[in-house]
């Protein structure tokens, strides 16, 4: 079947291997990882070690420039259409253990204009609204406070004007090609790749966004032209998707429930969903699958595992093989889940509500956000 990759969807069960080819991206060998490993002089976190992260731009750069002492920057985003799930929290804990190791700034752009104009049914009222209760998520991931800045498209007016002259740089031509706009797309979709590019520009160095690779296009567009204003070309770490309950090749959806964990579900409802709806690779029936033994590579419990809920990389395979040998079965490995994943909401929780205090501190008085908010447009973008 044919898999579909945009900023805006994704279709289909997923071919890394070929996504790699078709967006024209480097695969991140073992060589990169050792470097990080090197510089950082830390143990690779799962997401790294297990290649969820699989993808890059220039890293290969990002790394040169911090160990000749040029430094980088980080910067991600969210777009605020509707609550958090564990497939747009993922990215997050990446982007904090490179924050904490390399000791970097980290730029968070909170994108309600952009849901505004591609989802038609969200009011600018409902992106607004949905980009406070992210902000919460995503400031209970533990970011240095002193270090990130977290700010709203339509709050953070300054973002416009960085926004000109990159837009001054961008034909609807080379926009159309990447995006595949239309006849159909309203101007505002057409103007927003260059909002989404502005923050590449904040500091005089390479910036490095850690992300899921259905964002890839809008730095595309961003290395075209970033010389030509003074400044590096955009590097990124590109992940893959964390798959739904019901499905291991595609991507976890907002608007299907069933198939995804909401940040803020109750722990127990999460638990029930895991149980009910969770794709195994086991077989039809428990004498059958101590006889042949089950498939963790068909299994998003086991996926699940691998990505974000089993740290302790000698327990995984214990349990792949476990389950390859027949000697686990599929309750029993939903069991184990289901607690990891219930002790990771009630923490996170927890932390979502201290996040509380803490909104100002991020968005307006802490170091980064006060020096964002007062200084002056860089020079080269003023066109």
């Amino acid at each position: 079947m044919e898999f579909e990759v945009t900023p805006w969807e994704v279709k289909g069960v997923v071919d890394y291997d070929k996504l790699i080819k078709e967006f024209g991206t480097a695969p991140l060998t073992e060589e990169l990882l050792e470097k990080t490993k090197e510089l950082t002089k830390s143990e690779l976190p799962l997401y790294f070690r297990r290649k969820f992260f699989f993808s890059h731009r220039d890293y290969d750069l990002v790394l040169k420039d911090y160990e000749e002492g040029r430094g980088f920057f980080l910067y991600t985003g969210r777009g605020p259409s509707g609550p958090m799930h564990i497939g747009h929290i993922v990215p997050f804990f990446a982007t904090k253990w490179l924050q904490e190791k390399f000791g970097v700034n980290l730029y968070i752009q909170i994108t309600d204009d952009e849901k505004f104009l591609f989802k038609p049914n969200l009011t600018f009222e409902d992106t607004k609204r949905w980009a406070y209760e992210n902000i919460l998520d995503i400031i209970a991931v533990g970011f240095d406070p002193d270090k990130t800045f977290i700010f709203q498209d339509s709050e953070f007016t300054k973002i416009y004007e960085m926004a000109i002259p990159i837009a001054k740089k961008v034909t609807y031509s080379m926009a159309r090609a990447v995006f595949g706009f239309n006849e159909q797309s309203k101007i505002g979709m057409i103007f927003y790749p260059a909002i989404q590019a502005a923050p590449t520009f904040f500091e005089k160095r390479r910036s490095l966004i850690p992300a899921a690779i259905d964002q890839d296009p809008y730095w595309r567009i961003q290395r075209d032209f970033a010389e030509s204003l003074g400044y590096y070309k955009a590097a990124a770490l590109h992940s893959k998707f964390v798959p739904g309950l019901i499905s291991l090749g595609g991507k976890m959806s907002a608007s299907k429930p069933e198939t995804a964990i909401y940040l803020t579900d109750d722990p127990e409802e999460a638990g029930r969903k895991i149980w009910k709806y969770a794709l195994t690779g086991g077989r039809a029936t428990a004498k059958e699958q101590r006889e042949k033994g089950g498939q963790p590579e068909k299994c998003v419990v086991f996926k699940w595992l691998e990505i974000f809920f089993e740290e302790d990389d000698k327990a995984l395979l214990e349990r792949y093989h476990a389950c390859k040998n027949g000697e686990l079965l599929c309750g029993e490995c939903k069991r184990y889940l289901i607690g990891k994943v219930q002790n990771f909401l009630k923490e996170h929780q927890k932390k979502r509500e201290e996040a509380k205090k803490l909104v100002e501190k991020f968005k307006y008085t802490g170091k980064l956000a006060r020096e964002q908010w007062d200084k002056a447009i860089p020079e080269p973008l003023r066109g």
